[in-house]
């Protein structure tokens, strides 16, 4: 049984009942209490921001996850721009983290049994520092100074992403936590830490199916760290989750249209599309342009 009292709400800042209402307990079976959490969440997400906000997060998040439903690629360098310029930096990271990582979770049993568990390990612990660096950067600079910063990462990691480089030297262990650790700072900063890794990784002589399987469980061990530094910065709110159950359905929905698309037509043009949708979504998330876009 869950047992609320007026004063135990009020610490807590959730109100179930009016606020003049007496001092009176209300118990609820552990269903009950699920129920009302998920409203008060909801409640938050609707009440806080204002319906055009949640339009453009819904239609952000959909055109990143189609994006990368069909390339593999480039959902955050689209949506936490984007997004960023409705809600702030701050609440689109962790949303984005918790989206995604909730669309992720079904590939992480096959990632586990075909990852090189060794070689993703080594990275994540250059990831480790490199995430707590990044959140930390996230929940202490100027929401504005980071906008821009999060437009300059964006425009070089797409060079990065269209200029094909790689990795051409050898892979060390130090090389490969040092990758992690670059990683790991752009992913707690703005959830962008996919270029690195993949620049170095598509270097190696390694089957498809294992740099897949690598990348897939990195990814689960940095959403982990980066949850942990996002709840210890204060930024996994009640308003972020409630967006995240309003908006997890959407980016599904988008991550399903793309994977339908693939196929339809070369992976070259599909790359260019995505590569195109990156560009536009880093131009319209430039402050400069917050009273045309919003």
């Amino acid at each position: 049984m869950c047992h609320y009292t007026r004063d135990k709400l009020k610490k807590a800042g959730t109100f179930l009942f009016p606020r003049n209402a007496g001092d009176v307990c209300i118990f609820l079976s552990a269903e009950q209490c699920s129920s009302v959490i998920r409203i008060h969440m909801l409640d938050f997400a609707l009440h806080d921001h204002p319906s055009g906000a949640l339009a453009q997060i819904a239609i952000s998040a959909f055109l990143a996850a189609m994006a990368r439903g069909f390339s593999g690629f480039g959902s955050a360098l689209i949506f936490v721009p984007l997004a960023s310029t409705a809600i702030g930096p701050q609440a689109a990271a962790p949303l984005l983290m918790i989206i995604d990582g909730v669309a992720a979770s079904g590939l992480i049993p096959h990632a586990w049994q075909h990852a090189d568990r060794r070689d993703a390990g080594t990275m994540a612990i250059g990831a480790l520092a490199g995430v707590t660096l990044g959140a930390c950067a996230l929940t202490k600079s100027d929401p504005l100074l980071i906008r821009w910063a999060i437009a300059l990462l964006g425009t070089l990691l797409l060079v990065l992403l269209m200029s094909g480089w790689r990795y051409r030297g050898k892979p060390t262990a130090v090389v490969t936590i040092a990758v992690g650790g670059v990683s790991g700072l752009l992913s707690g900063a703005a959830q962008v830490g996919g270029p690195p890794i993949v620049a170095y990784w598509l270097s190696r002589a390694t089957a498809a199916e294992t740099m897949r399987a690598n990348i897939v469980l990195y990814f689960a061990i940095t959403t982990l760290m980066s949850g942990v530094a996002y709840f210890a910065g204060g930024l996994l709110t009640t308003s972020v989750i409630g967006l995240a159950l309003i908006i997890g359905p959407i980016y599904g929905l988008g991550l399903y249209a793309g994977s339908r698309m693939f196929g339809l037509a070369s992976e070259i043009t599909f790359r260019r599309i995505c590569f195109a949708l990156i560009a536009a979504a880093i131009m319209l998330s430039l402050p400069v342009l917050d009273d045309l876009t919003r």
